[in-house]
């Protein structure tokens, strides 16, 4: 890179469970929320930055499609700076991270905010074939989420998709269900210690009577036992190996940072947190789409002249178990320096704003720890894999 990229501190709101506390909020007002925090955290006016990125998979509500814009505004950005809506599925956060760093990298900005929101619980129903009017015999209501989780190829789930990385490298329940009790653990004491309240902004949520303040991600499941694991039903086929434990979370959120140069940084007295190296994204085979972060990770690596034992600390999306089960395999990522505040499985996947979320969790990692290095990775559905190397500062 000619120009560096600085990633400056963000906030997000608390996950929130399909269907719970973020239900009644749109997702743009929720990521106007998690913008306005970071930029308060970070101690900069709106009006100076210049664009705004925002990742999103399924867009909802009647500014959905204008997610991007409303939120700039909303925010208290000028009406002449940008915005740019970008989807990337699963890496949509993180590649909203990745575009605002290509707009400062080619001159086009140079104070950004990168982030992403999913509101699943606000998705709607859709009518096929009645704009131009119904034919004899009963018409389908599809869920459109289930356009998202289904891979366009074969129509197939993107959890037979994870069962195929599954039987085609052999493995097996058990070693999935232990990886999803050490996520479901590892949530539970990031909670407890209070590491996942420093990047949460709490929220107000409306209740029956009045409103209530939303601190905490309410998906995780820290007390589940490795027997209440065991006896769930495979989710995606008969006999399988995938079930809704060891998969992840479909939840509600919104994650926003900062993205600079080295100028601006000065100039606005910013705190970067973290330089963003490189990243690398591969297309990978949609029937194993889980396989992705193996590639990417490995690319990347390889471009930079580093092995994964220079890498201090791995957040791996965790999709599926299995997706990080096979980067262990593959990589030998390590898991003791891998999602050790929970992941995907215990705090939920919702992909617009999941590459922030891992991102923040990065940097105070390597904060508190003295690290150099993170990795930050994902799977995307349709088969892509992603990683985004940062350097502590």
């Amino acid at each position: 890179m000619t120009q560096e990229v600085f990633l400056c501190s963000g906030k997000r709101t608390p996950f929130g469970d399909f269907g719970k506390s973020l239900k009644d909020l749109e997702g743009t007002d929720l990521s106007i929320h998690a913008a306005r925090a970071c930029l308060e955290v970070n101690a900069v006016d709106a009006a100076k930055v210049d664009h705004l990125v925002c990742g999103n998979v399924i867009p909802v509500g009647q500014g959905g499609l204008f997610s991007s814009r409303v939120i700039a505004l909303g925010t208290g950005m000028r009406e002449d700076s940008r915005a740019l809506n970008v989807s990337r599925a699963c890496g949509s956060g993180t590649q909203a991270i990745v575009s605002a760093a290509e707009q400062i990298i080619s001159g086009h900005s140079k104070i950004a905010l990168a982030g992403g929101y999913e509101n699943a619980s606000r998705v709607p129903y859709i009518l096929t074939g009645s704009r131009w009017g119904m034919k004899r015999g009963a018409g389908a209501v599809i869920d459109m989420i289930d356009y998202a989780y289904r891979d366009p190829f074969d129509l197939s789930l993107m959890g037979e998709t994870a069962e195929n990385l599954t039987k085609d490298f052999g493995y097996i329940r058990e070693e999935m269900d232990d990886y999803a009790l050490t996520s479901q653990q590892r949530a539970g004491a990031a909670i407890r210690s209070g590491f996942l309240a420093r990047q949460i902004a709490p929220i107000e949520v409306p209740e029956k009577r009045g409103s209530r303040l939303f601190e905490t991600d309410e998906f995780p499941r820290p007390t589940v036992t490795p027997e209440k694991l065991a006896g769930l039903k495979p989710a995606f086929r008969e006999g399988g190996q995938v079930t809704a434990g060891n998969s992840s979370g479909l939840t509600d959120g919104a994650a926003f940072l900062l993205v600079c140069d080295a100028e601006s940084a000065k100039v606005e007295n910013l705190a970067p947190r973290a330089r963003l190296v490189d990243w690398e994204i591969v297309g990978v085979p949609p029937r194993i789409m889980g396989c992705g972060p193996v590639p990417a990770i490995d690319r990347l690596l390889k471009r930079r002249g580093m092995e994964v034992d220079d890498i201090d600390y791995f957040e791996i999306n965790e999709a599926f178990a299995v997706v990080n089960l096979h980067a262990e395999k593959m990589l030998g990522v390590p898991r003791d320096r891998t999602n050790l505040y929970g992941g995907g499985i215990s705090i939920g996947h919702p992909p617009g704003a999941t590459g922030v979320r891992m991102t923040l969790t990065a940097f105070d990692h390597l904060d508190d720890t003295g690290g150099r290095y993170a990795i930050i990775s994902m799977c995307l559905g349709a088969g892509q894999g992603m990683a985004v190397l940062i350097e502590r500062v």
